[in-house]
């Protein structure tokens, strides 16, 4: 989304560009704010802080319609500085203080790549909607098994089936994950 298509959708509908705005950038904020929060936030204040960089947007920025350039690096940098104001809030609140925490310095300044960030997030979209194809009880044993680390005889009491039965049907539904997967493109 450009600066001018962001100001002619604002003139004609105000809601809707906030709301495309959010669909179109709403995961990329949240992965800046993630990779600045995380060493000191909780997801309350991951949220919080994602809600108040839109609402920064919103409310105080003044778009450049003179060039028609792309309103993602705007974006990227109100987030990176509210979620930067947020951490030093945060940690202050918790007693740290730079010199005494420097790995949460570090983290403020990582090489974490948000790019990167997004692709794990597809690639989890996409497995998550491929196990959710297999159907009961193989998609609740392969969330079970991977997402939860729980054993076999545990997942056996949740699905109602034996020890035994439970790594067969996981087995056999991961050939048909990876067969699943790479019909879409996806190598193991």
């Amino acid at each position: 989304m450009t600066s001018r298509e962001l100001a002619e959708l604002m003139k004609r509908s105000p809601a809707e560009s906030h709301r495309a705005l959010v669909r179109e950038y709403g995961r990329y904020v949240y992965a800046i704010v993630f990779n600045k929060l995380r060493s000191c936030g909780t997801n309350e204040d991951v949220e919080e802080c994602v809600s108040d960089v839109f609402a920064d947007i919103f409310l105080k920025c003044v778009l450049d319609t003179s060039q028609d350039g792309d309103v993602k690096r705007l974006i990227s940098t109100i987030a990176k500085r509210t979620a930067i104001d947020r951490f030093r809030s945060l940690s202050a609140r918790a007693g740290y203080t730079a010199d005494t925490d420097e790995n949460a310095m570090l983290e403020l300044v990582s090489d974490f790549s948000v790019d990167e960030h997004i692709d794990r997030s597809e690639l989890r979209r996409v497995l998550l909607d491929k196990i959710d194809e297999l159907g009961e009880p193989d998609s609740t044993i392969l969330i079970q098994k991977f997402y939860y680390n729980r054993t076999s005889k545990e997942i056996a009491e949740t699905v109602s089936m034996t020890a035994a039965a439970v790594r067969t049907r996981c087995s056999r539904a991961m050939d048909r994950l990876r067969a699943k997967l790479v019909e879409v493109g996806v190598t193991m």
